[in-house]
């Protein structure tokens, strides 16, 4: 791309009076993203939603001095990008209205893969959410798919390290520029997550992680993927927005439900409750809902886990498990001393660890 149009692309992105939505209308109208600086104000007037207070900002020349500085990083730090009208832009954002008109990449981003997948969740996941978010994502590597989230805490990152161990390309959406990193205990995941995908961001170099900009972050999470997947949540918090915002896309979103007493649980329940998402339970939710279930199905390499960490508890089960096989409920309560309404919780625990799986009439035995 020629300096000039990036320059001008930049300028317009900084006109705080321009949203990404008047961008494009500017753009499509003057049918020259460098021809806008040039245009007359009367021409530019008679575009709906042009007025003398977005005038002013569309030619401030402050605006002019930062775009040409943040040009000059660009091509210092050879800074990768992609523009809404260029052929590698996004397909599914591209199909956004209010997607943003420039955004910049780093890493071994390959976006030719259809299956795109957005993970998102509470920053304060129970182990619940955190063996299910593990679990759901190396059943749904059979069928290789790009894994998306925003490398905060919680599901976030237990997001991204799941699609590294199970060697998925996983992409995070930050809130802020590459001259930043939040959080900053995140900052031993880059390499990580660079070399398996990488970071997309719509802020300059320079932007702080504002509390604004991670909502503005999420459209992307949602518009960039065919489906979201909420695990835990709140009754208020950032992962249901991106579900909102999923739904206004009409792309698909799943949550996983749980308990109506947990406050984690809340937001995923009430989704599932006022038919904004559908119910997840398996990988087989996404699979079906997404028809992923072709004729050939993928082959699976069975491979049993080594090091698998147990409790005390746990690992009295498992050693019942291993020496005299499947085991009703019943039998497991008794011989392991163990109150059968706790231990239906253990089992799920070790289900989602992939240590044991159910059989019909209430059998268990070792995956």
């Amino acid at each position: 791309m020629k300096e000039e149009k990036l320059l001008a692309i930049l300028r317009l992105q900084k006109s705080k009076a321009i949203g990404d939505v008047l961008a494009k209308k500017l753009i499509v109208h003057i049918g020259d993203v460098e021809q806008i600086f040039k245009e007359k104000t009367a021409t530019l007037q008679k575009i709906n939603g042009i007025g003398n207070h977005v005038l002013k900002h569309l030619f401030d020349e402050n605006n002019a001095k930062l775009a040409e500085q943040e040009l000059r990083y660009i091509q210092k730090n050879k800074i990768e990008f992609s523009y809404f009208l260029d052929d590698d832009y996004p397909v599914n954002l591209q199909n956004c209205i209010d997607s943003p008109i420039l955004f910049f990449k780093d890493g071994t981003i390959n976006l030719d893969n259809p299956k795109i997948i957005s993970v998102v969740g509470t920053r304060n996941m129970s182990s619940y959410g955190r063996d299910f978010c593990s679990k759901i994502i190396a059943d749904l590597a059979l069928y290789n798919p790009i894994i998306v989230s925003g490398f905060a805490y919680g599901v976030d990152i237990c997001a991204h390290k799941a699609a590294i161990k199970n060697k998925l390309q996983t992409i995070a959406v930050l809130a802020h520029g590459f001259e930043q990193i939040y959080p900053k205990v995140h900052k031993k995941y880059i390499n990580q997550v660079n070399e398996n995908g990488g970071f997309i961001t719509e802020f300059w170099s320079e932007d702080q992680p504002l509390r604004e900009n991670f909502l503005k972050r999420n459209r992307i999470v949602a518009g960039i993927s065919k489906a979201t997947i909420i695990i835990e949540s709140a009754e208020k918090g950032g992962s249901l927005v991106t579900a909102d915002i999923a739904n206004s896309y009409n792309r698909d979103v799943f949550a996983l439900p749980g308990r109506t007493t947990d406050i984690y649980s809340k937001g995923c329940n009430n989704l599932i409750k006022n038919n904004r998402a559908t119910l997840l339970t398996s990988a087989n939710d996404v699979i079906k809902m997404l028809n992923w279930d072709i004729t050939e199905k993928p082959k699976q390499i069975i491979q049993k886990q080594l090091f698998i960490e147990l409790n005390d508890t746990e690992q009295k089960i498992y050693d019942l498990l291993s020496e005299k096989g499947a085991q009703l409920l019943d039998i497991i309560s008794l011989e392991c001393n163990i109150p059968i309404y706790q231990l239906s919780s253990i089992l799920l625990q070790m289900e989602l660890k992939g240590v044991t799986k159910p059989l019909p009439g209430k059998m268990f035995e070792l995956a």
